[in-house]
């Protein structure tokens, strides 16, 4: 069930009636909660519900022994092992079966793996990484256990189940074993990040997607250069519309319930190099593999170089979590490559020569190395990223333009010049409502979301790190 569904929204509807009629229980209230986050998990296949349940019994009693022995690295190993395991079994199981059987081929030995499908089960990513963040914090006794029924809230705790962001186990569980009574977190925040929602991926991803992204990658080799350039700026328009309007829909739905999460995006494509770019995108990530991966490996403790090391493998992990695929990886060995020489630049040149040089090429430099990056994630495999990439730089003659490219290469441009302005807009937008009586202010949502329905593509819009 989409959340963007009619379904999802009545549904929503009536379990927040429910909700806040038991305000003063607190208890009945995280119950509510269990049931609805399972209940949507099992939507989607029961055995989705079964897995999630069975690992959350799993960890709850691995967190145990972290807590109670005298052996707690050791226990903490065995814990991590077994959630990556659990991981690695349903979401890299093809890929790595594939790789061992063409290597067996390469090297004429007779072995075949066994050929299993397994269904990855939705959420599995997110869960993942919140259970090694409440073992970890554990293990540093930075919390305390909590009940098996909190800790399975905290698990499948539906806002941000399906496609994040990721949650602390420091953060979100004071907030599920609260004994202070909830209240709603900033109503017209709430709507107005709802509305926000609505436009971006239901309108203008969705759109964006359907009538210039997919069909350019679909057959790049028919397309002239300017267009498949200026696809390649809308395709990153378009996965930020996707994932920061889906984290807008769920801050807005944690709010309505009484709960804060993380921030996850700030102005990504304004970043004056990639180590910003990652401080402003998919925050939640970039920051857990910086706590749970590159500092464990040992950060910038050791030599120039190991550190170099270090941050390479953080990025080609940050790949191999996207998608069990080599342009996965591929993708996060260029960003994990530009890591590397932005420092091996600061070290030799300075810090942030470029940026003391000029802001704006900064930026300019940031951001189209970032769209060459995302050629291989959108791609389905190396191949077709390579097509793409190939078709960008030969198809400048002989193939005529089928959009208006160069002009809408430069309205992108301005756009992007006048961008802080732009992201001001729902702050704006929120103290207006907040001024209008309750009347108004439904018409006014009513008339603006039926011009978003009205000019948007038909279907529901999938959001894209739900596939991760």
């Amino acid at each position: 069930m989409s959340y963007l569904s009619i379904e999802f929204t009545i549904v929503f509807m009536l379990f927040f009636a429910v909700y806040w009629g038991f305000k003063q229980r607190i208890a009945v209230q995280n119950w509510l909660i269990l049931i609805a986050s399972y209940s949507l998990v099992g939507l989607f296949q029961l055995s989705f519900a079964l897995v999630l349940a069975g690992y959350t019994i799993i960890i709850y009693i691995l967190s145990q022994l972290i807590y109670h022995s005298q052996y707690k690295k050791r226990w903490l190993t065995i814990s991590v092992m077994v959630a990556v395991a659990n991981l690695a079994l349903f979401k890299y199981f093809d890929f790595f079966r594939e790789v061992l059987q063409q290597l067996s081929y390469t090297l004429n030995w007779s072995l075949s793996f066994p050929n299993i499908e397994i269904i990855l089960p939705i959420g599995i990513s997110f869960y993942t990484f919140h259970s090694i963040s409440y073992l970890v914090s554990i293990y540093r006794q930075e919390i305390r256990p909590v009940s098996f029924f909190n800790f399975a809230l905290f698990l499948s705790f539906f806002p941000s189940l399906i496609a994040g962001p990721i949650n602390r186990a420091s953060q979100l569980l004071p907030q599920i074993c609260t004994k202070k009574e909830r209240y709603i977190f900033a109503p017209y925040r709430a709507m107005t990040l709802i509305l926000l929602a609505i436009i971006k991926v239901y309108w203008l991803s969705s759109a964006l997607s359907n009538y210039c992204i997919d069909p350019v990658f679909a057959t790049p080799m028919e397309y002239h250069s300017f267009d498949l350039l200026l696809v390649l700026y809308l395709y990153a328009i378009q996965i930020y519309l996707n994932f920061s309007g889906y984290t807008d829909l769920v801050t807005a739905i944690a709010l309505l319930l009484g709960f804060q999460l993380p921030i996850n995006f700030n102005l990504p494509y304004l970043a004056t190099n990639l180590r910003v770019f990652w401080q402003r995108w998919h925050i939640s990530l970039s920051t857990w593999i910086r706590d749970y991966i590159y500092i464990p490996l040992g950060g910038n403790r050791g030599r120039f170089s190991r550190t170099q090391c270090n941050v390479f493998i953080a990025m080609l992990l940050s790949g191999l979590w996207h998608g069990a695929g080599l342009n996965f990886i591929l993708w996060g060995a260029i960003h994990g490559i530009g890591m590397v020489i932005l420092n091996i630049m600061d070290r030799y040149l300075g810090r942030d020569y470029i940026i003391r040089s000029s802001t704006l090429l900064a930026k300019l430099f940031t951001l189209h190395y970032v769209c060459f990056a995302w050629v291989f994630f959108r791609s389905n495999s190396v191949k077709e990223a390579f097509e793409y990439l190939l078709a960008l730089v030969h198809n400048y003659h002989g193939i005529s333009m089928k959009f208006n490219s160069i002009g809408l290469i430069i309205l992108l441009f301005i756009i992007y010049c006048f961008y802080p302005f732009w992201s001001q807009l729902p702050h704006y937008f929120e103290k207006l409502i907040s001024k209008l009586p309750w009347f108004c202010i439904s018409l006014l949502l009513i008339f603006i979301m039926w011009l978003v329905i009205h000019f948007a593509p038909p279907g529901i819009p999938q959001f894209i790190y739900a596939a991760f």
